[in-house]
């Protein structure tokens, strides 16, 4: 016969359930993957994501309409650049609120950071781009042009 006692087993918590077990998640994979060849031991900063605006890309045929949600934002906080095709809207958001009342002090502080990329159509125009921002949503209107349509051909398949 065993001579063992057979203890319930603990529920396991998520490592994401505290700041603590994070921080032990992030040393156990150093640990785990500093032998690894072609590892950045470093690249856990890629990991800590700020928020990440959703976007969303339309065409009605005439022009691209770009829509990013940035609540909170505004048009000081946010940049958009345009470079080879790729449009880049980035910004930050730093926010701090102090509360005195009744002898309580309360401070609450958000900030972020966040940077998202899209490659346009190749019949985008970079020089027709507009951006707005109202309410916290940012529309980029992107036109197109007109003689980069044709560059598209149906391809026949032979047998």
């Amino acid at each position: 016969m065993n001579d063992m006692v057979k203890t319930p087993a603990k529920p396991a918590l998520s490592r994401e359930a505290s700041p603590m077990g994070w921080l032990r998640g992030e040393i156990d994979r150093l640990f785990d993957d500093f032998w690894r060849p072609g590892r950045d031991v470093f690249d856990f900063a890629t990991r800590a994501r700020g928020p990440v605006p959703a976007l969303e890309l339309n065409d009605d045929g005439k022009v691209y309409s770009l829509t990013a949600e940035l609540p909170g934002l505004s048009e000081k906080d946010v940049t958009v650049e345009l470079a080879d095709g790729v449009l880049t809207i980035a910004g930050e958001k730093n926010e701090q609120s102090e509360t005195k009342e009744g002898g309580c002090l309360m401070t609450e502080r958000r900030y972020g950071t966040f940077r998202r990329q899209v490659a346009l159509p190749a019949d985008a125009a970079a020089d027709a781009v507009e951006a707005k921002m109202k309410h916290g949503v940012l529309t980029i209107t992107i036109g197109k042009d007109a003689a980069a349509a044709p560059r598209a051909r149906k391809i026949e398949i032979q047998s």
